[in-house]
């Protein structure tokens, strides 16, 4: 009688473990946490489906995505950048996602066969110095190149996904000859002022140490909140009727080829994608919702008032092998 009642709570010890299996989600994300967990709490709140976060670099997680293959225990992959996207893509290691789903974002900020979706979107601007004699003169990226700014501006360095994907959509939108000029006059310019990260940028700027810098939109509005009075303001590069407008970059959710829980996944994006879903994104972190209809936070511009460089998202994949190629070529740090 023991040995039948022990039988019978190992059976319920192992349905329960199914169950939950079933009723959870794993992760493989790109972004920071408190960007995904907002989402991802209202997401299990509605759901009851549970999700765990696997973070790190979008990159690092991808070939990890690729080593593991069939054993991996990734359910999803969420990658800040739409050209890790696109790799994971073209490697085979997503599956289609639903085209109700996928045709509620614009073309250009999904994949072709609906193997991948963007999520929010981020703007690739310039923030000045209000006391910079360079404040109301410089309207465009390429100006970063002119001779008057050699030391007076400052960029992220070649390893950043941000800046890797706005160097394709200017080679897309100018040509890699002008791209490279461009560069190695960047390079140049930017001196010793070449960060690992936006927010450096942004700071340096606040301090006069330079006057101009290329950034994601967002950045701006985060230093802002910690320093209101910052003189510190977003200019919208390249709107001109004979400019290329401003480069853009999506993070996006794709499903593991490897998943077993399909239909879960499949209920995350229609989530993520939900006006609700988007809405979260983009309180969270002031970024663009892939979906239109969405508000945006009123300190942000909105995308109406913006020309946008017409490149599909992509292309940052793509290409990518082709910029990394044109950053060595003028061995930008």
């Amino acid at each position: 009688m023991k040995n039948v009642i022990n039988c019978l709570i190992l059976l319920y010890l192992i349905g329960m473990g199914q169950a939950w299996a079933a009723d959870s989600l794993v992760i493989f994300s790109g972004r920071s946490d408190k960007f995904v967990k907002p989402v991802a709490e209202a997401f299990t709140k509605e759901t009851g489906i549970k999700v765990t976060l696997h973070s790190a670099k979008s990159t690092a997680l991808l070939n990890k995505l690729k080593l593991e293959g069939a054993r991996t225990e990734a359910d999803l992959y969420l990658s800040n950048d739409a050209g890790n996207l696109q790799r994971g893509a073209d490697l085979g290691l997503f599956q289609a996602i639903p085209a109700e789903l996928t045709s509620l974002v614009g073309k250009n900020y999904r994949s072709e066969n609906n193997l991948w979706v963007g999520l929010s979107a981020r703007a690739r601007v310039l923030v000045v110095n209000k006391n910079s004699p360079f404040y109301g003169k410089v309207n465009s990226v390429l100006d970063l190149a002119k001779p008057e700014l050699r030391g007076h501006i400052a960029v992220t360095n070649s390893t950043n996904e941000s800046f890797i994907a706005g160097v394709t959509v200017y080679q897309e939108r100018l040509g890699d000859a002008k791209v490279k000029s461009w560069l190695q006059s960047v390079k140049a310019n930017a001196e010793n002022n070449i960060f690992d990260k936006h927010s450096k940028i942004v700071k340096s700027v606040a301090q006069g140490r330079v006057d101009v810098g290329l950034v994601n939109h967002y950045y701006i509005y985060r230093h802002l909140d910690k320093e209101a009075n910052a003189p510190v303001d977003i200019v919208l590069p390249d709107q001109a009727a004979d400019q290329m407008g401003i480069a853009w970059n999506v993070a996006g959710v794709a499903i593991s080829k490897h998943t077993k829980q399909k239909q879960n996944a499949i209920k995350f994006v229609r989530f993520v994608l939900s006006k609700k879903g988007q809405k979260i994104f983009a309180d969270v972190n002031r970024e663009y919702p892939t979906r239109s209809g969405i508000e945006v936070v009123k300190e942000i511009p909105k995308p109406s008032t913006m020309k946008v460089a017409d490149v599909a998202m992509g292309k940052l994949g793509k290409k990518r092998n082709a910029t990394v190629d044109l950053l060595q070529s003028v061995d930008m740090p």
